[in-house]
């Protein structure tokens, strides 16, 4: 194994916990493809909303081009870094929210 996913779900949330790749397999679309298949698992498991946390220096990005919003950041180390909370809402694909089972 090079790289994956980590993530749990609890009361409607999907919390994506762990995420990396390495660089010579970012661009090539597997990040995208993980985080989607993330994302239509806590859908099934009835999730409406997904929440994580990176670093300024590492992949807000690469989120919000997945349609994850800049919830908030706290300052921490090495100085003028940022630890960066995110959030996004899952929807159904007709759009429809997800009922919680």
């Amino acid at each position: 194994m090079v790289g994956g996913l980590t993530g749990r779900t609890s009361l409607g949330l999907f919390f994506l916990d762990l995420f990396y790749l390495p660089p010579w397999l970012r661009g090539s679309g597997l990040g995208t493809e993980i985080l989607r298949q993330a994302e239509d698992e806590a859908r099934a498991r009835g999730c409406r909303t997904a929440v994580l946390y990176t670093i300024t220096f590492q992949a807000p990005g690469f989120y919000q081009k997945h349609g994850w919003k800049w919830l908030g950041e706290v300052p921490c180390d090495p100085p003028g870094t940022n630890r960066v909370f995110m959030t996004k809402e899952l929807t159904a694909p007709t759009g429809e929210p997800v009922r919680s089972r």
